[in-house]
């Protein structure tokens, strides 16, 4: 993944709105879901996911497949894939990382 596409995906993801679209969809997996039970689901108004729809697939964290007279949103896993491997690549200068104890945050 290059620097540019990375800063894409991060500054999409960077919106709550979209980063529970996002996580919504990569829960629904390869089957998708439509706009209409994204927006029900999460309480969005449908101009407004339309909106952050149009976000995540310029940033390629989604894709859009016509079915019918339905449109269904996919997460774009390869891409998610890509950033995470590219958050990563450096990792613990190329050793394995030890398991840390992250300390329990107040949500």
């Amino acid at each position: 993944m290059k620097e540019l596409n990375a800063v894409q995906a991060l500054a999409a993801l960077a919106h709550e709105t979209r980063l529970q679209v996002f996580r919504t969809l990569v829960v629904a997996g390869k089957d998708g879901l439509t706009p209409s039970l994204l927006a029900h689901q999460l309480g969005i108004a449908p101009n407004a996911l339309s909106f952050h729809l149009k976000e995540l697939t310029y940033a390629q964290l989604i894709v859009a497949e016509r079915q019918g007279r339905n449109v269904l949103y996919r997460a774009h896993f390869s891409t998610m894939n890509d950033l995470l491997a590219y958050l990563t690549e450096n990792c613990c200068q190329g050793s394995p990382c030890l398991p840390t104890i992250m300390p329990s945050s107040a949500n």
